[in-house]
């Protein structure tokens, strides 16, 4: 095991994951979104992209064998195991400045200000933010397209296993959000694992 660590609640966590290892990330809780991003760790500039992984793999959700890709038709990390079957690519990370537009409220914790901590240590930051992944996070779509975000539908100690497919940076924000579903109104720890 190369790291092993629980995230407290709207904590976050980062580090370059070698090729061939194994990120696996639990919901110790159940119901709790972890908001992900990664990176081509020798050229981060090349970064998961959710319009190429959604449209290789046909689908919104991402689970077992599903690809992260890169902009660049990379594979990134390929998804190996999913015991919760539910993890959005669409809705994107919280803000302070989107949790004001939604629900008029000011100063919240939130994960962008999480993705740019977990990202300074490398040199990285606002811009190298993009459209990321919701682990354990449900947004279903009504075939008139309108979206929500839900109740997660992950119970206590379900897990994604990813196994990286280069060296790759990963980020995590255990996302703080009281103001809607995703957290079931309250945020909880996650266990985040490296194994080889």
């Amino acid at each position: 095991m190369m790291d092993d660590v629980v995230v407290p609640p709207g904590g976050h966590w980062g580090r370059i994951i070698p090729a061939g290892h194994t990120l696996r990330i639990v919901d110790l809780e159940g119901r709790q979104a972890v908001d992900f991003l990664c990176y081509n760790a020798a050229r981060p500039e090349e970064r998961y992209n959710a319009a190429d992984t959604m449209k290789i793999a046909g689908s919104i959700f991402v689970s077992t064998g599903v690809a992260l890709y890169s902009g660049l038709g990379h594979k990134l990390f390929t998804v190996v195991e999913d015991t919760c079957g539910y993890h959005d690519t669409i809705g994107g990370c919280c803000s302070e400045e989107s949790n004001f537009v939604r629900y008029g409220v000011r100063g919240t914790p939130n994960c962008r200000d999480n993705f740019l901590r977990a990202l300074a240590p490398f040199d990285l930051g606002r811009r190298d933010i993009v459209a990321n992944v919701n682990f354990f996070m449900y947004v279903p779509v009504s075939p008139d397209g309108s979206m929500a975000i839900v109740q997660g539908r992950s119970r206590p100690g379900d897990h994604v296993d990813l196994r990286a497919e280069m060296d790759v940076l990963a980020v995590v924000s255990n996302c703080p959000q009281v103001h809607n579903l995703a957290n079931d109104y309250h945020p909880t720890p996650i266990r985040v694992a490296v194994r080889s």
